[in-house]
Formats: structure tokens, C-alpha cells, sequence
């Protein structure tokens, strides 16, 4: 799947950039947000949307760049419209979480870090979601889902379109 044209970041993008780094005392503070700003606007951290917030920022681009695939909430390539992360933290794998995401994988006709044909969704596993007590542990997009059955998946996958 090929992602939205190269880009630089937009006149929104940077004004909310300019916004964030007023919050700080120092411009690299606001490397995270700008990020999922960022993010937000390409749907993924291309490179020229790393150049931009580099730029924004007065930062080298090697440094947001270095961020940005640290942490596994940035995207570097291409994703779906629904972003699904499976935790795979001992909690969850002692809970069940094989089993669903193997569910995911025989339902969306993909494997973990493939996107559907049809670009609706991108399937992940993720070490941790910080949810132990709910294990296995969902996220789509921005939604935890708790407990998650491979009986469960196919009334989550329905809440996405």
C-alpha cells in the first residue's frame, strides 16, 4: 500500500507546532506533540514530514528522525485508516493475547505489521499498552479494548469503518 503524496507539513501543521513549542522552555520539549502533529496531518512520519518538524523545531533531522522510530505510537511507513496493537506483555500472553491476535491475522487476511488490501486497517503487536490488569489488552486507533476474546473480533472489527 503507498501512502499520500510527499508533503511538506502544512500551514496548520506548523502553526500548531509554533503553538506547542511556546508551551516550553526549550524548543526540543515539544518534539513529541509536534510528532503526532506531524503524524496526524501525513497519517505517517514520511521523511519530508520529519524534515518539517526538524525545521520547526531547529532541530537535525537525524534527532526527530531517532525519536520518531523509538517509539512504536510514531508511524514510518504507511498505515491503515485503524491502527490495531495487540499487547504481547507477559500479562496479556498468559491471558490469551496469541490466540486473538492470531484471530485478527485469520479475519483481516494479514500478518502483524501487514495493512489490509483494502488500506481500512494495519495489524501490530506492541510489547505493552499499560494494561495488565485488563489483559489481553486492544488498541485501535486511540480505543483500548480489555479482556479481548478471538470471539470478540469480529463485533470490534465492526465498529470501524
Amino acid at each position: 500500500m503507498s501512502g499520500p503524496p510527499a508533503r511538506p507539513l502544512g500551514a496548520e501543521a506548523r502553526a500548531e507546532i509554533a503553538r506547542l513549542v511556546g508551551l516550553y522552555e526549550h524548543r526540543q520539549s515539544a518534539l513529541l506533540p509536534a510528532l503526532f502533529v506531524a503524524q496526524r496531518e501525513h497519517g505517517y512520519l514520511s521523511p519530508e514530514a520529519l524534515a518539517g518538524v526538524a525545521e520547526a523545531l531547529d532541530l537535525p533531522v537525524s534527532e526527530v528522525a531517532s525519536v520518531a522510530s523509538f517509539y512504536r505510537l510514531f508511524y514510518l511507513k504507511p498505515v491503515g485508516r485503524h491502527v490495531i496493537q495487540v499487547c504481547t506483555n507477559l500479562a496479556c500472553m498468559l491471558n490469551g493475547c496469541a490466540a486473538v491476535v492470531r484471530r485478527f491475522g485469520e479475519r483481516l487476511g494479514v500478518a502483524s505489521g501487514e495493512t489490509t488490501a483494502d488500506g481500512r486497517f494495519t495489524l501490530r503487536t506492541v510489547e505493552c499498552l499499560a494494561a495488565c490488569e485488563e489483559a489481553p489488552a486492544v488498541l485501535v486507533d486511540e480505543d483500548r479494548w480489555a479482556r479481548v476474546t478471538p470471539g470478540d473480533i469480529d463485533r470490534l472489527l465492526e465498529r470501524y469503518p
